[in-house]
Order: structure tokens, then C-alpha cells, then sequence
């Protein structure tokens, strides 16, 4: 069975569909994986939503940052910045449906079979496999659960910057979900960095991309992300970057996940987004 992951689409979905055209994707048959960040900054986020969420089994899609801004701008926790371009989702006559299917959509997505795992951004050096699929699961139960509202209104901020297995409470989710959804540098202790968002050779010390960290102990997975399109279609030891900046005018990329990797890209357009 073909086992196809795209990187961020973020409204593309004109490029989502012709790359999916490229490859012959029939959900009939195959599976599709979505690195997250599925709307916001591009053309058309609502078809893209409507499309992923009726392609049911056929598809899997983690939640990216951008994907919980539209949570948050719809309950109102947040204002909506001049870049997000998500009017057409909230203002849907299926907006609540849409909503209610996306925070229900996992953080960490991993096969066995095929050997791979799926996240928005990046992992601590700490976490192995089994804890990072602990700690996702603890967002995930409480955005599906009765206290999301009060989640949203609590995930903004930058602290705290280390992994500590005594987090408890809200700084322990917010951890976990700027780990999972934001992260792209951090020191050798984990520490967090956020400040900088270019390709490597252009953050300051002590700080290297979360996945060149010496003695992660998630070294031996093989991930699949997105998030960091100024890194673009990257291999490092098993890890694959699938952001490669559609929205800025450059590619929209797929990788099959199932016998040999093969990656098939699109070109896309200037133009798509305004802002940056």
C-alpha cells in the first residue's frame, strides 16, 4: 500500500491537489500523511480543511502551530494578525464541524510497521520514542476533552524553556506543545530557542537544530517534520524535513514512506501569501 507524507500546505490547496495528482494518490488504496500546519497564510486553508478531513482513514495529519492559532483566533484567545488568512474557515457555515474534527487531530502520529514517526516540529533530547508518545497524548486528551478552551487560553508562551519530568499543569503542556509544534534549535541541555528561525549557520551558540543534538535519545527513529521551511528537504540521520516552502514560492514536496524513500515535488508560484 502506498504511504505517501507531504510537508505544510497552509491553505495551498490548489498545489496539495496537483501534487496529489502527480503522484496517483487514490485514498481508495493509499495513505496520506500530513506534517501539520494544514491552514493560515495561504489562498484557500478552508477546501484544504474540508478535503483532508473527508478523505476519513485515508489520511492522518498531526497539528502544527498554525493549525492550533485557528483554534485559538476562533475562540478568541488571540487576535487575528494581518498575516493569517483563515477568514474563510471562520466564517464557513460548517466552521464549528471543521473546528471540532481539527483539535481532535493527534500531535505525534507513529507506524510500527512502516518504522516512521510524524511530528510538527521537533523533540527534546530527552525524549525517546515512549515519552514523546506519552507526552503528546497529554495535549491530544485535553484538547478532545471538556477543558480545551482553558488549554488554549494557557498555551502562548515561551516558558518553561527545559524538559523537567516534574512539569506539572499547564507549563507542562505548553512544554510539550511548543516542542511538538514550534521547536526548530535548542542547546546540548535542551533548552529551548525561538528567537531564531533561519537554516543552520545562522542561529548563535550554543544552539543547533533539535535533531543534530550529540546523544538525543530519539537518535535511533526515523521522523518525518515539517515547520522549518528556511531548512527545506533535509535528511539527517533518518529524520526528513518535508518543508519546503510552498508558500513562499518554492516547492511543495511528498515523500512514499513505504519500501524506498522517493520524494516527487511541484514548483509553486509567487504570490501565494503577501506577508511573511
Amino acid at each position: 500500500m502506498p504511504v505517501y507524507a507531504i510537508g505544510d500546505l497552509q491553505g495551498c490547496y490548489d498545489q496539495f491537489r496537483e501534487l496529489l495528482d502527480r503522484v496517483q494518490f487514490d485514498p481508495a488504496r493509499d495513505r496520506l500523511w500530513l506534517v501539520g500546519d494544514l491552514v493560515n497564510r495561504g489562498p484557500n486553508s478552508l477546501d484544504t480543511l474540508r478535503y483532508v478531513r473527508d478523505l476519513g482513514d485515508a489520511a492522518v495529519t498531526v497539528l502544527g502551530n498554525h493549525d492550533l492559532t485557528l483554534l485559538a483566533i476562533a475562540e478568541g484567545f488571540v487576535r487575528k494578525h494581518r498575516s493569517d488568512h483563515i477568514d474563510d474557515v471562520l466564517e464557513a457555515p460548517d466552521r464549528d464541524d471543521l473546528l471540532e474534527w481539527l483539535r481532535r487531530q493527534p500531535l505525534l502520529h507513529h507506524d510500527p510497521e512502516l518504522g516512521y514517526t510524524m511530528i510538527h516540529a521537533g523533540l527534546p533530547p530527552q525524549w525517546d520514542l515512549a515519552l514523546a508518545q506519552a507526552c503528546a497524548k497529554e495535549v491530544e486528551t485535553v484538547l478532545a476533552g471538556t477543558d480545551w478552551r482553558e488549554f488554549l487560553a494557557h498555551m502562548y508562551g515561551n516558558e518553561p524553556d527545559r524538559w523537567d519530568d516534574e512539569l506539572e499543569g499547564w507549563e507542562r503542556l505548553r512544554f510539550i506543545t511548543n516542542c511538538l509544534t514550534r521547536m526548530r534549535y535548542c542547546a546540548p541541555d535542551g533548552q529551548l530557542c525561538f528567537k531564531s528561525k533561519g537554516p543552520p549557520g545562522t542561529q548563535p551558540a550554543p544552539y543547533e537544530p533539535w535533531f543534530s543534538i550529540p546523544g538525543r535519545r530519539s537518535a535511533s527513529m526515523r521522523i518525518i517534520f515539517g515547520h522549518w521551511s528556511s531548512l527545506g528537504d533535509r535528511e539527517h540521520d533518518g529524520v526528513h524535513s518535508l518543508d519546503t516552502g510552498c508558500l513562499w514560492g518554492r516547492r511543495l514536496t511528498a515523500m512514499r514512506l513505504d519500501g524506498n524513500p522517493k520524494k516527487t515535488s511541484i514548483p509553486c508560484p509567487e504570490g501565494l501569501t503577501k506577508t511573511r
